[in-house]
């Protein structure tokens, strides 16, 4: 199944589709692509982190609500379940806020796909492995998680989405569908989500120190957001999904090797500031996507290298950057 014969395998023209956090950098990608492909899509979204301007003009309907009291909807054939802020200064800037739109909200959609009898795919994440004991991590490893740290409130509210999500559907027979994404990064991010790489990006377009915290020995996997959108869809889109899937790319970089990169990708030297180590931040990151490859055919194409690439294009085009309006220039 090829990005290309998607199609013609799924014809989606007659699907009406829900998104929820459709005006994120995320979702607003997935919003592109199911418009691609024919579908009708409304958006749910009361961008606490995301930006109206995200949202492509093809969308039908989107709602500026709270995806835990939403308001009356349609009927949908698929729901993607997207809603919840994942980068660590926003989803820390509120902590109960996050874990009641993590949990609430999530049950608010499973509520949806119940009465009407919809598919839902849940977007969990590589934090409900906390620190991990394993490495590589593979969704049959139960994470590593401290449940009253100040990175719990994400971590633990996508870890109890989960499990409601699986409650859903074993008393209701819900199509759920669960995919666990991990570091995903390019256009559209905003340049002050405190994720490494808009940071890194941020700060060298505007000649700043690159902030490292720790040494820069732990090590994260990068996925572009193309390959990441390609994933959620097909994980979407195919018959049956029983199991979590982890959406990532394997190749595995420290925080130093990402200076690097970019450094020889803007071809002149760039200046470091070491910070400490953030409580509880995970020292390695790496998807083992073998589940991801045999049940959904899919597997990351985008090098990191060019990824940065079409990330520094899309940051120059929006520089300079102003925090109160998040990715407008």
């Amino acid at each position: 199944m090829t990005r290309e014969s998607l199609r013609e395998v799924y014809d989606l023209s007659k699907r009406t589709i829900l998104l929820t956090g459709g005006a994120g950098f995320i979702g607003s990608h997935l919003a592109d692509r199911l418009l691609s492909l024919g579908a009708t899509v409304d958006v749910l979204d009361n961008f606490s982190t995301g930006y109206a301007h995200n949202i492509p003009k093809g969308v039908r309907n989107a709602w500026k609500e709270d995806v835990a009291a939403p308001p009356k909807l349609p009927a949908y054939d698929l729901i993607f379940h997207l809603a919840c802020p994942a980068s660590p200064p926003r989803y820390q800037a509120d902590p109960v806020a996050t874990f009641r739109t993590a949990v609430y909200g999530t049950v608010s959609m499973l509520e949806e796909a119940r009465k009407n009898r919809s598919r839902i795919l849940l977007a969990s994440t590589s934090e409900i492995y906390g620190d991990p004991l394993e490495h590589p991590q593979k969704e049959t490893y139960w994470g590593h998680v401290n449940p009253i740290g100040p990175r719990s409130c994400y971590d633990e509210g996508k870890r109890a989405a989960e499990t409601i999500g699986t409650d859903y559907r074993r008393k209701y027979g819900i199509d759920l569908r669960i995919v666990r994404i991990f570091n995903t990064y390019g256009p559209r991010m905003d340049p002050f989500d405190g994720r490494v790489v808009s940071n890194f990006v941020r700060q060298a377009l505007d000649n700043l120190p690159l902030t490292i915290y720790g040494d820069g020995s732990q090590s994260r996997s990068f996925c572009y957001v193309s390959d990441l959108v390609e994933g959620i869809l097909r994980a979407g889109l195919v018959d049956r999904l029983d199991e979590p899937v982890n959406l990532g790319n394997p190749a595995e970089f420290t925080i130093k090797e990402l200076t690097g990169l970019i450094e020889d990708v803007l071809g002149h030297p760039l200046k470091r500031e070491f910070k400490p180590l953030p409580e509880d931040d995970p020292r390695r990151r790496r998807p083992d996507i073998s589940r991801a490859r045999a049940l959904l055919s899919w597997t990351p194409e985008v090098s990191l290298r060019d990824g940065i690439l079409r990330t520094l294009d899309d940051f120059r085009a929006r520089h300079p950057f102003h925090p109160t309006d998040g990715t407008l220039p």
